[in-house]
């Protein structure tokens, strides 16, 4: 539906709304100004437009319109368009226009650069500046304005070819619309006359129905109408804006006119602005052109000086050459004469290292005979060992001694004896060594002694008198005489260094160590100094008042000392009132004030009451703390005044804490009496642990019992700690004992163990032996003096260890082998808080009779706190009836079979006792002890029978005892005696196994065999007991053979043994047997066996084939047949099997196929085929020896892993070498002996050293026919003796032929057909081998181009022992294989090389087998390559080359590119005329072209005029050589002449190297001596020209103007001829061409040129154009020349004249040119 709108529209406008949004707004200089953006213009509908005026996207000034047009749906805008006229009638709400022009769109900001560029020279001020700016403005105003208004319009014709095309949809519209209304009205036409009909019929339903739709259409067609007159509507709209848009564009016809104006003149301008910009980009360029040429002349000048420099250069090297090969000869002569040297030394040094081989194998032979006796003799001494300690044992046991732990107990006092053995042979030898550098220290400190100064020097043992103490024990120990001071020294530095390495106090060592060492260095400096020959008087002064001073000194500090060590300030005793006074005048409540317990941070106060205890009235005053205290403890005291007898008064003590320390002092006080002092004590928190008994006694109990013993351990510090129970052999401090020094250097040990948390780890320890035993070399005394010393090193991490004799040894292993009944609770570890008690369970459990023991300690984390010692003890008494053998063991049983044993119990009672046998449930059905129930007398023995009787079912009924996996029974029995708490255990031990004997499979199926064959098959029968069982197979068959042994054996416990079962077929039939195998048992195995017999169609001739030794790399060949035998008349003879009747077919073609294993060394040929009924066919077997990968590869793995071992050996052989030269470095001792110091380095070596072999590589990673891979194959060709292989080769036959219906089927194949042939292949090793191309028998020379030839060689070595004629087989005549050089005998070890030639004629593969035969082996050698055509071009087709004009002994060049599309390598040649020998001497090709004609032609001869010096005038580079496949090739053709000439040629051939040329190219160039030339007219001389210099004569001196004047001319001849035809003459027209040569020199970089006496050219009709002008470097110019016939002009009759043209360049030449014109009425 259209709505339709309309507004009241004024019609006195100048413009159409439309057309004045569409075209812009006029501003006041009559330009008009488009402000709606393009983008919105570029493709816009009218509802478009419409809907941008509504939202004010368009950039538009609205303003109010004499005439506005509402527009309908399609969109109608309201525009204005304003002139010059009607601007001045708008009114005051007019918005109007500035004088300044709007700014340019953006896509009209080109046309402002322009104008820009245009003026960009303007220069100058004021006025004339500002109105050329002006101009330019208002012209690119103007060029805008063009611009919008070209595009406007261009809108406007679109909008009205838019508008035509709405009008044409309208009218098609309201046509569709006519139509529908007219088949409606037909319609309802039709309806109503048939509701008349249905009306007449009374049908009212009818009626009903067609009323309804009689409405629905009248309705339609209503609608139909208004659409019609909507339309009708729309299309009057849309032809009214049609018009008025007609109208707009006959309005602006004139303003387009003006637009196309506007554009032609924008055209010119814009043509003459790239004139211009052309002209400045010449100038640019001349400028630019010149700088080059500059630039050109300087790297010319430069050039000629380097190669000056480089012949020079070129010919000192030549004189130092000749020199050099002087001395050069000299130093060859010498060279081969030290080469002669050395491989006669390398000779010497071979024969010398070949005599040490032998007589290292004789060595090595030597050893190992003497390695053998000893292993002999070793091993009879342990036999014999054993021997005696069997002996021993059985003795033992007959005494009824323990012999197990009587020889552990020998064993370890033996091991003890040789460990105290070996530490006193240390011992010795140490304190040898001590007693030498005792010695030698003694030695050195008297030397030093003698140059000591007179100054006295404190000694060590002053400072240390305890050290002194314990070193001069010590040294009484060692060696009884008297030691040195220095060595004193010495031994105390050691003894505090190895203290240090072990103990906290690492730093005060380290101290003394440094003070010693820097009294040995004031020593030394001491002894290094002069001494003078008297002293002065100063130096005794010195020495007397120094004394002095010292002595005083020292006296005050003893006098101070006892003071100073007394806790109290002591007085002496003082008497008041006649009564002596005692002790301090005042005394405190507590006595000591103590801080105990305390923290860090923490302020504690305490109050202390002071009572005087004198006789007298007294008074107290506070004098201070001690000085420890001054920073921690503060005193609160008022001083009371007098205090009577017995009265007291207060003070308080503050204590705050500021380190972690426990400290001690005092509180001084003075009084009338004396002074006195309060003590003070501060503790810090620590902990306090004891346990309530350190000694625990079980007593006696009886084994089987458990009693266990509480321990109380209390903690009665404030301090936390962990504890645990350590059961370690390592005593306290305070148990341990330490004996004499004679005792420790005869008995002492040390042992280290490591500390188990269990007793048994413990006993298994110590009984083991896994302690290590150090000799210790400190006495008791020197341990003393160092624990006082370094008090410190004493704590609780650092317990020395015990040292006990050899008897405290025996006894620690007796009691901890003793202590396993003896354990600790559940609580052996955890924390134990302050003020805290814990209790601690150990529990004794008797096993066995006799004394336990346990010693264990209690450790704590705390530092401070010593570990507590408790020891244990234990007595276990035996029951008195026991079993004698605890554990009955049966051995290894069978299911189903019994066994029986007895059972022995003693009674050790004085009374008899009532046994019972308990045998447990799940035994019960398969075990029985008789009697269960007996009596046993009185210290005698009880026997009982035990049956077992394995059932199948004992893994079900006893799945805990019995592992059904190993076979292995554990079954426990008790035997309960009256009135004895504890029960006698034993225990049954069996093995239960099974008896079965089982085959892999239960049935063997042999398939078809034929009649002529046999066929095996292995069966595995294994043993599934663990006990051996005799087999053996009864009642075999006599078509059936078994392997091994005919089918008896043994079989060892779960063994496998293969049998093979050979089946033999008699007739053809069915077989179905079984094979029954008996153990020894009597158990019967059955195996069913079946096969059927067959008889194949056909037969071979051989069933066997024996090849003869063949050589690898050689091959042999058998012939045999293979024959159809069958016919119509055996037919129905053979006999065949039930089951394969139907398969049998008729009398037909028999179809065979030889099927070969992978990778076999056979072939046969024919491998399939066909054969009629009695017909046979030749089959040819062919052995083909070689070597397999794999076993290359693994050859090569041995010889990388062979090279890699003789490295290392060299490398140790090196090592060695070098150790044993630096192994001894003499040292002199102060007796002048020598003693070997052996370095430190040994030592290392001497350890353990890794692996040198590394992984072996991966055999995947040798590629084939690589260096390691041809290596191994020679080693194994070389190492290759014989080999020995049989293969059997199936055959397979059809049924018959393919069927009648489809012959492209495959017939069907039977398997009982199949024949098989057995052949046995010997190899041996190859007498001629191929040592070239990696071994291989393929020689390729791959693609070669056609016409060219290849050569290749490949060598054969002789690795036989006997010589070998060599023969070849002949090579096709017509080939393109050839042998070269001929064959001949070689020798063992000789080698020989075949030259082959390959040369291809035709583009295909080509492949031959060459045969190099001897007498043991032919090797054949595969020939192949491929002939391909070379595919070359060249980026120049041929013909005519020009270089152009150059002058004189410059050059110019010119690169032609050859693209080789092969893909072969393709060589080429490039062949220039002048340089081949078969050109004409005398520099003419020949006479006849010396008489051509060359008036017209451009044509040069072949070889032209060439260079003076001999050379061409062009030259090539590189005149040969060869493009790989796919790539091109630069070739530069040069041009150098070294005289002028016009007539230089030359012709250049492009030759491949099978003859064929590729392109040929005629080079042609001239020379001139100036840069400016003239070039046309007619040809005055021949082409060819001598290659003789003109001659110069001589002439006398002349001037530079008579020079200039009588300067030759140069002859130029221009024929001029005119057409005359039907009365008209046709002008004749010549051209010549006046050009200027790009030169490298610095010449004048253009030339001018002009004709003299031009007027008088034009009497006689002739005219130049131009007469004058320039001519720039590198161009030419055209010089026209035409002569026009006079009106008087003759017939034949010759116009000539002759007039100068001067070309100025470089230098002045004039031309004398001749015109002659005639008239010819022929054609050219």
């Amino acid at each position: 539906m259209y709505m339709h709108k309309r507004r009241v529209v004024s019609r006195d406008c100048k413009a159409s709304p439309l057309t004045s949004r569409l075209l812009g707004n006029t501003n006041k200089h009559g330009g008009v100004t488009f402000v709606v953006r393009k983008k919105y213009f570029e493709k816009i509908s009218y509802q478009e437009v419409e809907t941008l005026n509504k939202r004010g996207e368009m950039d538009v000034e609205e303003r109010d319109s004499p005439f506005d047009v509402a527009s309908d749906r399609c969109g109608l805008l309201s525009v204005h368009l304003s002139t010059d006229e009607d601007s001045d009638e708008d009114g005051p709400d007019q918005e109007t226009f500035n004088d300044e022009e709007p700014a340019l769109p953006p896509d009209l900001k080109w046309l402002e650069e322009l104008y820009e560029d245009d003026h960009g020279d303007v220069d100058g001020d004021g006025d004339l500046a500002l109105a050329a700016v002006n101009g330019k403005k208002r012209r690119c105003a103007e060029t805008a304005r063009m611009f919008k208004l070209r595009r406007n319009l261009d809108q406007l014709d679109r909008f009205y070819r838019q508008k035509e095309d709405d009008v044409l949809k309208a009218r098609e519209e309201l046509k569709l619309c006519h139509q529908n209304i007219e088949s409606l009205m037909e319609d309802r036409d039709n309806l109503e006359n048939e509701i008349e009909r249905q009306r007449a019929a009374n049908n009212s339903v009818a009626v009903f129905r067609l009323r309804a739709q009689h409405k629905h259409l009248c309705q339609k067609l209503q609608s139909e109408e208004e659409l019609e007159g909507h339309i009708n509507t729309g299309l009057k709209q849309q032809e009214l804006l049609q018009s008025e848009v007609e109208v707009e564009l006959g309005r602006f016809s004139s303003l387009r006119q003006e637009v196309q104006e506007e554009e032609r003149v924008f055209q010119v301008l814009k043509d003459q602005k790239a004139v211009t910009r052309l002209q400045q980009q010449r100038k640019a360029s001349q400028n630019l052109q010149f700088k080059m040429q500059h630039h050109r002349d300087k790297q010319a000048a430069m050039l000629k000086k380097a190669e000056a420099e480089c012949q020079k250069k070129i010919e000192e090297g030549q004189a130092n050459c000749k020199l050099a090969a002087k001395y050069l000869k000299d130093t060859i002569k010498r060279m081969h004469r030290q080469e002669a040297e050395k491989e006669q030394q390398s000779r010497e040094l071979l024969e010398k290292r070949i005599q040490a081989v032998k007589s290292l194998k004789s060595n090595i032979a030597a050893t190992q005979e003497s390695l053998r006796v000893q292993q002999s003799r070793a091993k009879t001494s342990a036999q014999k060992k054993e021997q005696r300690q069997r002996q021993l044992k059985e003795s033992l046991e007959a005494q009824g001694i323990n012999s197990i732990k009587y020889m552990y107990q020998q064993k370890q006092l033996e091991e003890i004896k040789q460990k105290q053995a070996e530490f006193e042979e240390r011992q010795k030898s140490k304190r040898v060594e001590i007693v030498e550098k005792m010695l030698q220290e003694g030695q050195l400190e008297k030397s030093r002694k003698r140059h000591q100064a007179l100054l006295p020097k404190p000694s060590v043992t002053d400072k240390f008198p305890s050290l002194g103490r314990a070193r001069e024990k010590l040294l009484r120990y060692l060696d009884p005489g008297p030691p040195s001071a220095t060595e004193e020294r010495a031994t105390m530095l050691r003894q505090f260094s190895d203290i240090s390495s072990s103990s906290s106090a690492s730093s005060d060592v380290e101290d003394l160590e440094e003070t010693l060492h820097q009294e040995v260095d004031h020593q030394r400096l001491a002894d290094s100094l002069a001494e003078p020959e008297f002293s002065g008087l100063w130096d005794q002064n010195y020495k007397k008042l120094l004394n002095e001073k010292t002595t005083l000194v020292q006296t005050g500090v003893k006098q101070e000392e006892p003071a100073m060590a007394s806790g109290k300030l002591n007085i002496p005793a003082k008497k008041v009132h006649g009564k002596e006074l005692k002790g301090p005048p005042f005394i405190s409540k507590p006595g000591v004030i103590l801080f105990k317990d305390f923290e860090v941070g923490t302020m504690y106060k305490k109050k202390v009451v002071l009572t005087n205890i004198s006789y007298v009235t007294n008074q107290s005053k506070l004098l201070g703390v001690s000085a420890q205290l001054k920073d921690f403890l503060s005193i609160n005291f008022e001083p009371p005044g007098s205090l009577s007898t017995g009265m007291s008064c207060d003070m308080q003590a503050v204590f705050q804490p500021m380190i972690n320390k426990d400290l001690e002092g005092e509180v001084q006080f003075a009084s009338a009496v004396g002074p006195f002092s309060v003590p003070v004590r501060c503790t810090i928190k620590k902990c306090d642990l004891e346990v309530d008994s350190q000694f625990i006694d079980f007593g006696s109990h009886v084994v089987g019992q458990t009693i266990s013993w509480t321990i109380t351990l209390t903690n009665k510090g404030a301090l936390p700690t962990l504890f645990s129970l350590d059961t370690s052999t390592c005593l306290s401090p305070e148990t341990s004992h330490v004996q004499t020094a004679s005792q420790v250097s005869a008995d002492t040990c040390q042992e280290k163990s490591s500390h188990n948390t269990t007793s048994d780890d413990q006993s298994s320890s110590v009984s083991m032996g896994t302690g290590e035993l150090q000799p210790k070399q400190e006495s008791q005394e020197l341990s003393e003096a160092l624990q006082q010393e370094h008090p410190e090193a004493t704590g609780p991490e650092v317990i020395p260890e015990t040292c006990v004799s050899t008897d405290v040894h025996v006894q620690m292993d007796q009691s901890h082998s003793d202590s396993g009944d003896i354990s600790l609770g559940n609580v052996r570890e955890g924390e134990i808080g302050p003020f805290e008690s814990l209790k601690l369970e150990v529990v004794f459990t008797p096993t066995i009779p006799g004394e336990a023991k346990l010693d264990f300690h209690v450790k704590f984390s705390d530092l401070t706190c010593k570990p507590i010692p408790i020891q244990v003890r234990g007595v276990a008494v035996s029951v008195p009836v026991c079993v004698v053998q605890p554990s009955i063991d049966l051995k290894i049983c069978m299911f189903d079979r019994l066994y029986q044993d007895s059972i022995m119990v003693q009674n050790r009672a004085n009374t008899a006792l009532k046994l019972t046998f308990e045998v447990c449930p799940e035994m019960r059905k398969h075990m029985e002890i008789l009697p269960k129930t007996g009596f046993v007398q009185a210290q005698s023995n009880f026997n009982a029978q035990l049956k077992f009787l394995p059932r199948s079912s004992l893994s079900k009924d006893a799945k805990k005892l019995f592992d059904s996996d190993t076979g292995v029974l554990e079954a426990p029995m008790t035997v309960q005696v009256a009135g004895q708490v504890k029960p006698a255990h034993f225990t049954v031990h069996a093995v239960v196994t099974s008896s079965d004997l089982q085959f892999d499979r239960t049935e063997v199926d042999f398939g078809f065999c034929s009649i002529y064959r046999s066929i095996k098959s292995s069966v595995r029968l294994t043993n599934l007991s663990l006990l051996p069982q005799d087999f053996g197979f009864l009642g075999v068959p006599e078509f059936i053979k078994l392997q091994p042994d005919d089918g008896f054996g043994t079989l060892l416990p779960q063994e496998t043994l293969e049998i093979d079962l050979i089946f033999s077929a008699n007739k053809a039939k069915e077989y179905r047997f079984q094979l029954s195998c008996k153990s020894g048992i009597n158990r019967d195995f059955p195996l069913s066996c079946r096969a059927v017999g067959v008889c194949p169609p056909l037969q071979l001739s051989h069933s066997l084939v024996q090849f003869e030794a063949t050589a690898v790399g050689d091959r042999s060949t058998a012939v045999l047949y293979l024959i159809n035998l069958q016919t119509k008349h055996n037919q129905s003879k053979q006999p065949v099997p039930t089951l394969v009747k139907d398969a049998v077919a008729p009398v037909a073609p028999r179809l065979f196929s030889f099927s070969l294993p992978e990778d076999s060394d056979i072939s046969i040929s024919p491998s399939a085929g066909s054969l009629l009924p009695g017909e046979r066919c030749l089959v040819q077997v062919t052995f083909r020896p070689r070597l397999s990968d794999q076993d290359i590869k693994e050859e090569a793995l041995r010889l990388l892993q062979r090279a890699k071992l003789l490295r290392e050996k060299e490398l140790e052989r090196n090592r060695h070498a070098e150790h044993e030269t630096k192994k001894e470095v003499p040292v002199e001792t102060g007796k002048q002996k020598k003693t070997s110091v052996i370095p430190k380095s040994s030592k290392a070596s001497d350890g353990p050293k890794s692996d040198p072999l590394t992984e072996s590589p991966n055999p995947a990673d040798i590629q084939p026919w690589s260096e390691q891979y041809e290596e191994a194959r020679a080693s194994l060709l070389s190492s290759f003796t014989q080999r020995y292989g049989e293969c059997t080769v199936p055959c397979f036959v059809s049924d018959g032929g393919p069927p009648e219906d489809d012959r492209q089927a495959q017939p069907t194949w039977s398997p009982f057909n199949t024949l098989f042939l057995k052949l046995q292949c010997p190899a041996v090793q190859p007498p001629l081998v191929v040592i070239s191309s990696n071994g291989k028998n393929v020689i390729d020379f791959h693609q070669l181009a056609v016409g060219e030839k290849v050569i290749e060689r490949f060598t054969v070595q002789n690795i036989s022992r006997e010589a070998l004629d060599l023969r070849s087989s002949v090579l096709d005549v017509h080939g393109p294989f050839s042998l070269l050089n001929a064959l001949r005998c070689i020798r063992p070890g000789e080698k020989h090389t075949l030259v082959l030639t390959f040369s291809p004629s035709l583009e295909k593969k080509y492949c031959e087998i060459l045969e190099v035969c001897s007498q043991k082996m032919t090797l054949e050698m595969t020939l192949c390559g491929e002939g391909v055509v070379p595919a070359v071009t060249s980026s120049h087709p041929g013909g005519l080359l020009d270089f152009g004009y150059v002058l004189e002994k410059e050059s110019t060049s010119q690169v032609l590119k050859l693209q080789n599309c092969s893909a072969v390598a393709v060589g080429f040649r490039l062949l220039l005329a002048s340089l081949s020998p078969s050109r004409p001497q005398g520099g003419a090709d020949s006479v006849a072209f010396l008489l051509r004609t060359y008036t017209d032609s451009q044509v040069q001869p072949t070889v032209g005029t060439q260079n003076y010096s001999g050379l061409s005038v062009f030259s090539v580079v590189p005149a040969e050589g060869s493009i790989a496949p796919g790539q091109s090739l630069d070739v530069a053709v040069t041009f150098q002449p070294d005289h002028p000439s016009v007539n230089c040629s030359d012709r250049l051939t492009i030759e491949l190297m099978n003859k064929s040329k590729l392109c040929v190219v005629d080079l042609k160039g001239a020379a001139f001596s100036h840069n400016m030339y003239l070039f046309g007219g007619d040809l005055l001389t021949v082409p060819i020209e001598s290659l003789l210099p003109p001659l110069i004569t001589s002439q006398p001196h002349l001037t530079a103007k008579s020079e200039l004047m009588e300067k030759p001319t140069n002859p130029v001849l221009v024929t001029l001829r005119a057409g005359y035809s039907a009365g008209v003459f046709t002008p004749a027209v010549r051209e010549l061409q006046v050009g200027c040569i790009r030169s490298t020199q610095p010449i004048k970089k253009s030339g001018e040129f002009h004709w003299d006496n031009v007027a008088s050219l034009q009497q006689l009709g002739f005219s130049v154009e131009p007469s004058k002008g320039t001519v720039e470097t590198g161009h030419k110019r055209t010089i026209t020349v035409t002569w026009t016939p006079h009106s008087g002009y003759k017939p034949y009759e010759v116009v000539q004249t002759c007039l100068p043209l001067t070309l100025k360049g470089d230098e002045t030449n004039v031309y004398r040119v001749t015109l002659m014109a005639l008239v010819s009425t022929t054609a050219d």
